[in-house]
C-alpha cells in the first residue's frame, strides 16, 4: 500500500512539474471536441497576437544585459551551438524528410522542417544544463541568443528550405515578426532597469501566463484545422511518421553534438551545454513564428511535429542529464583522489625508508596486519 501511494505521489509530481504537456494534450483535445467558429475566430486570434506580444515583452524584460555581452567572451561554445541549431539540424531535416518521404504527407513534411529551424528553448536547456554540471552561463548566454537570432534566421532558413522543397515562400512574413515579436523584446529589455525586479518576483506567476498565451494560439490554430478536416487528412500511420521522424531527428542530434564536442577538445562541463542546447527546440517561439508565417488554418498541421518533439526532448534529456550528472561527478571524484594520493607522495618523500614504505603501503590500501 505504501508503495503504491509512492507511485501516485510520484506520478502527482511529474504532473505538476510537466503540466504544460498535459495542457497541450488538452488543448488540442478540446479544439478538436469544441473548435471556435469562424465568427469567434478573429476574436481568437488578436487575443492570441496581443498575449504572445505581452509574452516576448516579458521575455525582453526577463533577458539580463550580462547574459547578452557574456555571449561575446565563449566564442567558440556560442559557435558550436549556432552551427548545431541553424545549420546542422536543418540538414537533418532534409536527410530525415527525404527517407521518409513516403510516410510524411506535404504540410507534415513542411512540418518537420520547419520544427528544425527553429531556436533552442530558454527555460529546459538551462535547467538540463544546470543538472547534467554543464556550463550554465554559457547555457545562458546561448539560449538567449539563439531566440533572437531566430526570430530573423527561423523564417530565412525555412524560406530557402521551401524553395528547395520546389514550394514558394513570402519572406513578407519576416516584418510581421519583427513587428509583433521582436519589438516588444526590445521594448521590454529597454524597461528593464524599471521593471525588471518586478518581472522577476512574480515569474512564478508569469511563466503561466506565458504558457497560457501559447495555449490559446495553438487553440486557435487548431480549430482552424479541425474545421477544415485535418484529422480526416491525417491517419494514424502518419502521426507514427511524424514521431518516428521526430525521434530520429532528435537522436542524431545528440550523437552529432556530443561527438562534435568532444572532436572539437572541449571541456565536459562546456559538451554538457553544446548537446541540450544545440539539440532542443523552441515550442514557445516555433507557435508564434508558425502563426505569423503560415496564418492560423496551416499553423495547426505545421505545428504537429514540434508539439511531439517537445515532449520527446524532454523525456530523453532529463535521463542524458542524470547520466551526466554522475559522470561528472565521478570524475571529480577521481580527480579529487589523484591530488589526495599526488600530495601524500609529495610528503612521504622526505620520510625515512621504512616510514616511506608504509607510507605506499598505506596509498595502496593495504591493511596493517599485511604490511612489512
Amino acid at each position: 500500500m505504501a508503495g503504491s501511494a509512492g507511485r501516485w505521489r510520484a506520478i502527482a509530481g511529474a504532473a505538476r512539474r510537466e503540466w504544460f504537456i498535459l495542457a497541450l494534450a488538452g488543448t488540442v483535445a478540446l479544439a478538436t471536441a469544441a473548435p471556435c467558429s469562424r465568427r469567434a475566430a478573429d476574436a481568437v486570434g488578436w487575443l492570441g497576437i496581443a498575449a504572445i506580444s505581452s509574452l516576448f515583452f516579458l521575455q525582453g524584460a526577463r533577458l539580463s544585459r550580462d547574459a547578452i555581452v557574456g555571449g561575446f567572451t565563449h566564442w567558440r561554445l556560442h559557435v558550436a551551438i549556432g552551427s548545431a541549431t541553424f545549420f546542422l539540424l536543418p540538414l537533418l531535416g532534409l536527410l530525415v524528410t527525404d527517407i521518409g518521404e513516403a510516410g510524411l504527407t506535404g504540410s507534415l513534411r513542411v512540418g518537420v522542417l520547419f520544427l528544425c529551424v527553429l531556436p533552442s528553448t530558454v527555460q529546459s536547456s538551462i535547467a538540463l544544463t544546470s543538472i547534467a554540471g554543464g556550463n550554465v552561463a554559457g547555457a545562458v548566454c546561448a539560449a538567449s541568443a539563439s531566440n533572437i537570432a531566430g526570430m530573423i534566421l527561423t523564417p530565412l532558413l525555412m524560406g530557402a528550405l521551401l524553395r528547395l522543397e520546389g514550394h514558394g515562400f513570402n519572406f513578407g512574413g519576416i516584418g510581421k515578426i519583427v513587428l509583433e515579436l521582436f519589438v516588444p523584446l526590445a521594448i521590454g529589455h529597454l524597461l528593464r532597469p524599471r521593471i525588471g525586479r518586478w518581472v522577476e518576483r512574480y515569474s512564478g506567476v508569469l511563466a503561466v501566463t506565458d504558457r497560457s498565451s501559447i495555449l490559446l494560439v495553438v487553440y486557435a490554430a487548431f480549430s482552424a484545422a479541425v474545421t477544415s478536416g485535418i484529422w480526416q487528412r491525417l491517419p494514424l500511420p502518419a502521426l507514427v511518421a511524424v514521431f518516428l521522424a521526430d525521434a530520429a531527428v532528435l537522436a542524431m542530434a545528440l550523437a552529432l553534438t556530443t561527438w562534435g564536442s568532444r572532436l572539437a577538445g572541449m571541456k565536459r562541463c562546456d559538451e554538457v551545454t553544446v548537446v541540450f542546447c544545440g539539440s532542443q527546440k523552441s515550442l514557445v517561439a516555433g507557435v508564434p513564428i508558425a502563426n505569423v508565417l503560415f496564418g492560423t488554418s496551416a499553423a495547426g498541421v505545421l505545428l504537429l511535429p514540434i508539439m511531439i518533439y517537445h515532449p520527446l526532448q524532454l523525456l530523453v534529456c532529463a535521463g542524458l542529464a542524470r547520466r551526466y550528472a554522475a559522470r561528472i561527478a565521478m570524475e571529480a571524484s577521481c580527480a579529487n583522489l589523484g591530488a589526495t594520493c599526488a600530495d601524500f607522495s609529495k610528503r612521504a618523500s622526505g620520510l625515512p625508508a621504512t616510514n616511506l614504505d608504509l607510507g605506499r603501503h598505506a596509498a595502496a590500501g593495504y591493511p596493517a596486519s599485511r604490511r612489512p
